[in-house]
């Protein structure tokens, strides 16, 4: 199994609950999840960076907590 990842034409989505004066930033990259069954996410501050990379399903269920206002259960 290959754990390669290429994100060089990755099509990044800042977050909607980003603020936008330099503050918390992050971008995920969602046509990732539909290739290859995870979500790429990283600060937009640091476009060259680290990237985080969460399984489709953990990430779905993150999201649906935040917007709920709900913190994520482990």
């Amino acid at each position: 199994m290959s754990t390669d990842l290429d994100l060089t034409c990755a099509e990044w989505v800042k977050s909607s609950y980003s603020n936008g004066n330099e503050g918390q930033c992050v971008e995920f990259a969602p046509g990732a999840a539909a290739t290859a069954g995870v979500v790429p996410v990283r600060d937009s501050k640091d476009l060259s960076g680290p990237v985080l990379v969460f399984p489709a399903g953990a990430w779905a269920s993150f999201t649906a907590a935040v917007r709920h206002g709900q913190p994520p259960t482990a």
